[in-house]
């Protein structure tokens, strides 16, 4: 299970959790569902976290959400100072 945010130029973000992040990081890429992510254009794959467990996946996705942006933008910037799009990455063919 993978944890992941994605951002758009515009600066809108997403986090979620999926079972296959390069499926996930297509269909952002995409717009291959509608939603959020394809309605704010969320592309660029900025953060993922790894967990064996969905149910801790889950748990820190709910964690992350409750903080504040400030919070936030500190944690990418220690874990992606430039804001580099992963999506090279982990992207395979769906």
């Amino acid at each position: 299970m993978d944890l992941h945010r994605y951002q758009s130029q515009s600066l809108g973000t997403l986090f979620g959790v999926t079972n296959r992040l390069s499926r996930r990081t297509w269909e952002h890429r995409e717009g291959a569902k509608a939603g959020f992510a394809s309605k704010y254009q969320c592309k660029k794959l900025v953060y993922y976290e790894h967990y064996r467990d969905i149910r801790d996946a889950i748990a820190r996705e709910s964690q992350l959400k409750k903080w504040s942006r400030a919070k936030k933008i500190n944690l990418l910037n220690r874990m992606n100072p430039a804001w580099n799009d992963l999506g090279a990455d982990v992207l395979q063919d769906p």
